[in-house]
């Protein structure tokens, strides 16, 4: 499947992205294992949160649907399932649940797609066997075999809000305390979570944060709030489209993943945040975005990286539209993601005209270049082909992208949304 794009007059009008994946996923988890039914509102309907769904539903998990919600039903005990957990192409699907299945003292074999079955799965493997689970495989499939976990001080050796994640989830019926450390901060949404559904989270500045074994989840409510990483394209794209004023309500702004917003800030972008309030711990805002007057370089280092790995993608185009060189660097994650970001939006930038070096941790781009349109192929990642996407906007002549279908990982309506607010 192809995606034909050209270049924007203007970006215009108002805009919700769809709801958060990050959240969504996380809602799906703990509703898993409340003390009570829960009801989660705007939940986002793509594959990567389907999949959770439908692993949460074969271990237990009962599921009501109706307009713009699923309410949940937390089976008493879960229950061993029968065949192998798909997880599709989801590596926060696949990481959170382990967690969640290591606690229980049942058997199952966790599968992904053929790029899922590529990425790393000794970081949760090797914590999760720490604990007290039997865990064979360090990537997909995971066979493992949970229940008899002991709490553990668990020094990461990447921050990851997913290893984190993971090894806290399991936590929660272990016995004792469970600590993880990290060698800098990561996304806190877990953490936001648990404390908004009465859960306990310590934290110290030695061991990081922690849980303590046998407390529980409370039942809840919640209106997913519009992912930030998903509006990363459409700030962007104002950004740099001409004439552009676009108005995005309802946004997560979490300041351990809003990295994205200090970097535009920083090259000279105009982002304005309105009426924020909280979500079951979250702070959402509406953000409104203007067409920078003048855009400088930036940097972007191993303290910020994992507050916008998701959005490195679409700073890349941000970039070759910069005055200077820009340069992210302790951004090797990246080459473990759905494809090796780096090389593939490289590849992708340097075919539509741009400068760009690439290092084993990131890449320099020199800017500003005009960016010409030409055939695109986005390695099956849905951040690299709605980024390419984004680039199209501001690039003479056409631009086509082989590989669509795959933005329907996080964000089907994209293209959707994309022709609802730029004036080609």
């Amino acid at each position: 499947m192809e995606f034909r794009i050209s270049r924007a007059a203007r970006i215009e009008g108002s805009l919700r992205p769809p709801s958060d994946k990050s959240i969504t996923h996380r809602a799906y988890l703990f509703g898993s294992i409340a003390s009570g039914p829960c009801v989660v509102r705007q939940p986002l309907e793509a594959e990567d949160c389907e999949s959770t769904l439908a692993c949460l539903a074969r271990l237990g998990l009962t599921c009501e649907r109706s307009a713009g919600e699923v309410r949940l039903i937390p089976a008493t005990a879960w229950r061993a399932p029968e065949g192998d957990l798909e997880c599709g192409n989801s590596g926060t699907t696949m990481r959170l649940l382990a967690g969640l299945v290591a606690a229980r003292p049942i058997q199952a074999v966790m599968t992904g797609d053929a790029s899922l079955s590529r990425r790393p799965m000794g970081r949760i493997a090797e914590p999760l066997r720490q604990m007290g689970a039997l865990v064979v495989g360090d990537q997909p499939p995971l066979w493992i075999r949970g229940g008899g976990l002991k709490g553990i001080r668990y020094a990461s050796p990447v921050a990851s809000a997913q290893v984190k994640s993971c090894v806290l989830l399991a936590g929660l019926d272990a016995e004792g305390e469970t600590w993880v450390s990290e060698p800098s901060p990561s996304r806190d949404h877990t953490e936001r979570m648990l404390r908004a559904c009465g859960v306990p989270v310590l934290a110290s500045a030695a061991d990081g944060v922690g849980v303590r074994g046998g407390s529980k989840i409370g039942a809840f409510e919640i209106r997913v709030p519009g992912d930030l990483s998903s509006a990363a394209f459409w700030l962007v794209a104002a950004s740099l489209v001409p004439n552009s004023v676009l108005t995005l309500p309802e946004v997560g702004v979490n300041p351990t993943r809003s990295g994205v917003l200090d970097v535009l800030s920083r090259a000279g972008g105009s982002v304005e945040e309105a009426e924020i309030r909280a979500e079951l711990g979250e702070p959402v805002a509406n953000l409104k975005v203007r067409t920078a007057p003048s855009l400088s370089a930036f940097h972007i280092g191993a303290d910020e990286v994992p507050r916008l790995i998701d959005e490195i993608p679409v700073l890349a185009v941000l970039a070759t539209q910069c005055e200077g060189t820009s340069e992210i660097r302790e951004a090797a994650e990246l080459r473990t993601k759905e494809s090796d970001r780096i090389a593939a939006m490289a590849a992708g930038l340097r075919a539509m005209g741009a400068e760009v070096e690439t290092f084993e941790d990131g890449m320099a781009i020199q800017g500003p270049v005009p960016l010409r349109g030409t055939r695109l192929d986005c390695k099956g990642d849905h951040r690299i082909a709605m980024a390419l996407a984004v680039a199209g906007l501001v690039a003479d002549g056409e631009t086509c992208i082989d590989g669509w279908e795959c933005v329907r990982t996080s964000y089907p309506d994209f293209e959707r949304d994309l022709r609802s607010i730029a004036v080609l």
